[in-house]
């Protein structure tokens, strides 16, 4: 799956100035993007010339600039690879989405698509771990990965869960300590874990009175629609928490 084309038909390779996108971060080239999401420069054209990502912003120079919603879906376009659907499946995938979407709802669309993902613990090398992880990284970046348990060393390889190797990545950047890191992982695993299992004791109680092929598909169609659930709730409840810690700052100062 690659081509030469552009998505606007331009060569936006290298030399790009910073710029401001549209949610106040630096936008990247097409090598950045490409770096970034663990693709080729030639996927990232080709996924364009399909429709599967939106043209970019043209700055100085005539160099395309891609953002955020960019990055999120090719994040999307590699977990339905990894679901095994075909290209064509996933245009359709992509075309059926709402206009407009921003990163986060990208990443909510991802996620519950992952959640049908069986747990997928792969041994690579170094060299191929950082290549999956689309960015350099650091010994102290490894450690760090290590401590999420996103990563294991196994000798003169590593054991690296593939569910969570975007997430770990992604929290890299994230101005938090190892430790605040950590203590929201135990508060996520234990909160979801008892979320789970309240939902699961209130679905059994509903299965108990039904017959067989009400309880086959239930089970079919709980996941994927309980995942979504919870993330949206989730979502919306903690935009309402960052917008009342907004407030208190700026009254503050």
């Amino acid at each position: 799956m690659t081509t030469d084309a552009s998505p606007d038909g331009r060569d936006a390779d290298h030399d790009a100035d910073d710029v401001e996108g549209d949610a106040g971060g630096p936008t990247l080239t097409v090598d950045e993007l490409a770096a970034r999401a663990g693709v080729t420069v030639r996927t990232v054209r080709f996924y364009g010339t399909r429709g599967l990502l939106p043209p970019p912003v043209i700055g100085p120079r005539r160099v395309g600039h891609y953002g955020r919603e960019h990055l999120a879906r090719l994040a999307l376009i590699e977990e339905l690879q990894q679901q095994g659907m075909t290209l064509a499946a996933i245009e359709r995938y992509v075309q059926q989405l709402p206009a407009g979407l921003s990163a986060h709802d990208l990443a909510i669309h991802r996620a519950v698509v992952a959640s049908w993902a069986p747990d997928l613990v792969e041994r690579v090398t170094w060299e191929e771990l950082r290549r999956r992880a689309g960015r350099a990284l650091s010994d102290d970046d490894v450690e760090r990965l290590a401590a999420m348990d996103v990563v294991r060393r196994d000798g003169d390889a590593c054991l690296v869960d593939l569910g969570l190797l975007r997430l770990g990545v992604g929290l890299l950047d994230v101005p938090l300590s190892q430790e605040a890191i950590l203590a929201s992982r135990k508060v996520l695993i234990e909160h979801s874990r008892a979320a789970a299992h309240e939902l699961s004791q209130l679905f059994r109680g509903e299965v108990a009175r039904r017959d067989a092929q009400d309880v086959r598909s239930l089970s079919a169609h709980m996941q994927p629609l309980v995942v979504q659930a919870l993330l949206t709730a989730f979502q919306r409840s903690l935009k309402e928490e960052l917008r009342g810690w907004a407030s208190e700052v700026g009254g503050a100062s």
